[in-house]
Parts: structure tokens; C-alpha cells; sequence
């Protein structure tokens, strides 16, 4: 909930007046409400200061990560901080605009241009969140190596702790090494479900929320067909921007393990029967 002093203090630190304030939906874990200042918009997200330490922060480096690539639209961050007990983070607000006929084919073109963006290793300069969850990004040479290690071993780790068994995982890492091309590095979102992109005002896809790292390029892809909400012909004209390997279709349920044992870790229930359901597919 926005007080009145911690208002007072977003006023005082970023120079804002602000005229009225309205919550919004969307907010999975965190608080989100629309601030509208004299001269611009914002959106806030608030949350107890000591529940995801620096997440707020982790955030703004990841869209400032998105954004400093040029490729496609992503809010510019105000600020981000701390006052008394809650943590907060300041973004521009877009106005919503409609998905015009060629809508699909740009958002296409925009993530070829943002995964052609790389790095020398994969990893990113810090951890970050998946959700509530701590996202791993130390530095690997490979795309298997990063993948196994960063993101599948950490989530086994976690559902493991929790009590959900999973047999025979050496002999598993073993197949998916075999299985992962060896692609460079690529600047990805991390977490591109249908929540997680707008259609702006110039209506052109604009990204929030991210989990950035330089990752193996097919997770973004495989993410968002995982619950779906994006049109073929996003993907069509993605791979007439930045083709794929031909066999990358053979792949999409071995990177959607990691989000679903994300899923698992934090909601429980079903993701477990239907993490297994995907390994048994590449044992």
C-alpha cells in the first residue's frame, strides 16, 4: 500500500508532484500502481524491503540491459530504492496503443535484433529473480554447461529440499549436454510470457519484467510458447531475421523444464508430474 509519506518521499527524491495515484492488476508478488505526475506517468512496484533483497534493483539493471540494446521498447527506470520498511521501484508508464496487422512480424524482428545482441560468456554481471525465485547467472563457456548448472541443477536442488524426487539426474545432464547446440550467447528476457509484454501507444511490443542473462536464445522462444499468447507469425518472421537451427522445435519442452520446475518450486501441485513428463522425453 502507498502512504502518504512514502509518496511524500517519492515526491521529494525524483522532483515529482503527483496528481492522483491508481492500483493496477498484474502484480504477481509485488504491489503495482500507476502514479501520474504533472509532466509524465509512472508505474510503481512496492514490496517489504526485506522479503527479495536488492530485487528491485536486479530489476532495473535488467531492463536498462534490454533497453541499452536499442531494439525494442522497454521502460526507462525513474529510480529504485528503499524508505522505512518498503522497497520500490519508479518505471515511465506506457500508454496502451492496439496491435496493428504487422504487429507479430516486428515483435519478431525485435527479438532476432536483441538475441543477435552477445557476450563473451553466458551469465550476466549479477544474480537476479525468476519470479520470487533467486536466478542464477555465473559465467559459462557453453550453452549446456550454463543451462545445467544455472538453471535446471539449482530448481532440482530446491524441489528436491522440498521433497519432489527426480532419479537418474547425471545420466539426464548427461543427454541434455548431447542435446543443446552450441550457440553463442544472447541478450534474452528471461521470462517473455504474455504478461511480461504491452502493446505501446505507437503500438509496437514494448518488454517489462525481466530476468535477463546472455542465455541460450531458444528460452525465450520455448517461454513463450509455453502458455501461449503469441501469434506463429512472431515466430516466422524471427527466423527470417535470425534463423534457427533446424531441429529447434525438438528442444522448446527441454528449456520450458526450467520454468516449469520454477513453477513446481514456488506453486507446487501438478508441475511436478508434468516436470517428469518432460524429462522422460529426452532420457
Amino acid at each position: 500500500m502507498l502512504t502518504s509519506h512514502l509518496i511524500k518521499h517519492f515526491e521529494e527524491k525524483f522532483s515529482l508532484n503527483i496528481k492522483s495515484i491508481k492500483a493496477l492488476s498484474g502484480g504477481d508478488i509485488n504491489g503495482v500502481y500507476f502514479l501520474d505526475d504533472h509532466n509524465k506517468k509512472y508505474v510503481v512496484k512496492i514490496n517489504k524491503a526485506h522479503l527479495f533483497p536488492g530485487m528491485f534493483k536486479k530489476e532495473m539493471s535488467g531492463l536498462d540491459a534490454l533497453r541499452e540494446t536499442g531494439t525494442i521498447d522497454v521502460p526507462k527506470v525513474l529510480g529504485y530504492g528503499d524508505f522505512e520498511t518498503t522497497a520500490y521501484l519508479i518505471v515511465e508508464f506506457r500508454e496502451s496503443g492496439k496491435a496493428s496487422h504487422k504487429f507479430w512480424e516486428l515483435f519478431g524482428q525485435a527479438m532476432a535484433a536483441l538475441h543477435l545482441t552477445t557476450h563473451e560468456t553466458f551469465g550476466f554481471k549479477e544474480d537476479n529473480y525468476l519470479g520470487s525465485l533467486q536466478q542464477y547467472n555465473n559465467s559459462f563457456e557453453t550453452a549446456s554447461q550454463f543451462f545445467i548448472h544455472q538453471r535446471l541443477m539449482p530448481q532440482f536442488k530446491m524441489a528436491s529440499d522440498k521433497g519432489y524426487v527426480f532419479k537418474e539426474l547425471d545420466s539426464f545432464c548427461q543427454k541434455v549436454e548431447q542435446l543443446i547446440p552450441n550457440e553463442p550467447p544472447a541478450l534474452i528476457h528471461g521470462d517473455l510470457w504474455s504478461g511480461n509484454y504491452l502493446v505501446n501507444s505507437q503500438n509496437k511490443p514494448c518488454l517489462i519484467d525481466p530476468a535477463v542473462a546472455y542465455a541460450p536464445r531458444e528460452m525465450d522462444l520455448a517461454m513463450m510458447k509455453l502458455f501461449g499468447g503469441f501469434d506463429d507469425r512472431l515466430f516466422s518472421a524471427y527466423d527470417e531475421a535470425f534463423q534457427l537451427k533446424p531441429d529447434w522445435k525438438k528442444r522448446i519442452k527441454l528449456w520450458q523444464l526450467y520454468y516449469i520446475l520454477a513453477h513446481l518450486n514456488i506453486f507446487g501441485g501438478h508441475y511436478y508430474i508434468q516436470a517428469k513428463e518432460i524429462m522422460s522425453n529426452y532420457q
